[in-house]
């Protein structure tokens, strides 16, 4: 029995010929675009910024409309919109006005998981998007044309979701609002469980509830991280195929650890207590090794083979902003991290640290004033974990600075570290040639002073990444 929420609109769209999408560019809207024009249906779209997504939209011969303006819906018998667009949005007003439905994306997701007889819908509170791009990698690999919807950009693909042919779909499950309990899972992935999104739970209680539900909607297996209570916790009493994964050598598919060495990790993979075959992942902690596991014990449910399984993780470098290695110059390692939240630096710098590099740099670009002020101390122990901390200047989005933070209140509290604070008028401005001042002398700092042996890695969910470009330019013309 899939969920009842879905239930509610499979029917939505028979007979629907022309469905328009607002914010058309946005990563999760585009693979439904791609999969629901790869189905034959006409598709308009509109969007504020342009960007590679919505260049790649008109590559496929979907009108986009620039601006969103009432008159941008006319014709259409659907609308689909993100939960990103505002409720005084006017296209979306004139939506809701126009008696045509209106679908929220994740209700639309929820109805393309249906399509497919072998839906495998990803959950867990951390390594969703990684688990989710190497299982697609996986199957690419493997040569099975599968579709998919991931919350990140895989390289393999260009983008966050591709539309295949077979009846196989990789779909990633966030729990956060409960957007998960609106796909129809056939195989449902729990790789953990853990107190997260408390301003809409309330309690970790809460959080089991919602993924027992999640799990509950399955209807052919449950792949689970046995080792982990909270995920035990949630499945209780659920009758399924349950599949466990974990270090624990009762799990049905286990590991053990051989070798760390740079960004590579090998292991052994045990099925059932019985070594399988020895394998290898190029994304670094002992996190990620879990992450395979997951991966590998959903490829062989649908009938993977292990060479298969060994190619897409040879081949998987990371999602795109995923510790992704941007390049290795003068034997200094750049990578590149979305991690902006303390607790995803603090895992990003302990995978770091217990990797074999002598010294581990840290280039965190803080987002919003808000944020930075209210988790200051938070920031100051994660970022304490790397053996040198570098700060740019804090990036306000759309806040202006009424709290009067900047990165010199953080970077004090970090001992060693150095920030480049400009004038505060100029740094208020935040115009580009500031931004890029600012860059430069964080990218100029650490040429002057990192060493052969050592991991530079820039953190945050700005445009830091930028400065990991930089930074790679300038070491290579040294």
């Amino acid at each position: 029995m899939h969920n009842q929420t879905s239930k509610t609109y499979s029917n939505i769209l028979n007979g629907k010929k022309h469905i328009h999408f607002i914010g058309i560019g946005g990563s999760g809207m585009y693979p439904l675009a791609q999969i629901l024009h790869s189905k034959g249906y006409y598709l308009t779209g509109s969007d504020n910024n342009e960007t590679d997504t919505l260049d790649a939209v008109r590559k496929l011969g979907i009108p986009v409309f620039m601006g969103q303006r009432a008159e941008n819906i006319k014709g259409a018998d659907l609308i689909v919109h993100t939960a990103a667009i505002m409720p005084d949005n006017e296209e979306l007003i004139a939506s809701h006005k126009s008696g045509v439905p209106v679908l929220e994306r994740s209700e639309l997701l929820g109805i393309v998981t249906e399509w497919y007889s072998n839906a495998i819908c990803i959950s867990g509170t951390h390594g969703k998007t990684t688990t989710s791009s190497m299982l697609t990698q996986i199957f690419i690999e493997e040569g099975v044309d599968i579709s998919c919807v991931i919350g990140g950009k895989l390289p393999s693909i260009g983008g966050s979701g591709r539309s295949g042919k077979s009846d196989i779909m990789v779909c990633e499950a966030c729990e956060f609002v409960d957007t998960f309990l609106k796909l129809s899972p056939d195989v449902a992935v729990i790789l953990n469980v853990d107190a997260d999104h408390l301003d809409y739970f309330g309690t970790l209680e809460n959080i089991k509830k919602s993924f027992r539900k999640f799990a509950s909607n399955a209807t052919k297996a449950l792949i689970i991280n046995g080792d982990d209570k909270n995920t035990l916790d949630s499945i209780k009493g659920i009758d399924k195929d349950i599949i466990t994964f974990g270090f624990d050598r009762k799990n049905d598919y286990s590991a053990e650890i051989t070798q760390i060495k740079g960004l590579e990790t090998r292991f052994d993979v045990y099925f059932k207590g019985n070594k399988e075959c020895s394998l290898a992942i190029h994304v670094p902690g002992v996190h990620n090794v879990l992450n395979s596991l997951a991966a590998i014990a959903a490829a062989r449910y649908s009938g993977v083979s292990y060479d298969g399984i060994a190619m897409g993780l040879q081949t998987f470098r990371g999602a795109i902003r995923r510790f992704q290695k941007i390049a290795e110059v003068n034997g200094i390692t750049v990578v590149d991290d979305y991690a902006h939240h303390p607790a995803e630096i603090a895992v990003t710098l302990k995978a770091a640290k217990a990797l074999d590099f002598k010294n581990v740099w840290a280039v965190f670009q803080p987002f919003t004033y808000s944020r930075t002020s209210m988790l200051l101390d938070d920031f100051v122990d994660a970022l304490k974990i790397a053996d040198h901390t570098v700060l740019t200047d804090i990036m306000g989005s759309r806040e202006k600075n009424i709290i009067g933070i900047y990165s010199r209140d953080l970077g004090e509290k970090i001992p060693g570290c150095v920030w480049f604070d400009s004038d505060k008028e100029i740094q208020d401005a935040q115009t580009a040639e500031q931004k890029d001042k600012n860059f430069d002398q964080v990218v100029d700092y650490i040429c002057e002073n990192a060493k052969e042996g050592d991991l530079v890695i820039t953190l945050g969910c700005g445009d830091v990444y930028k400065a990991a470009k930089k930074l790679v330019q300038r070491l290579s013309s040294k």
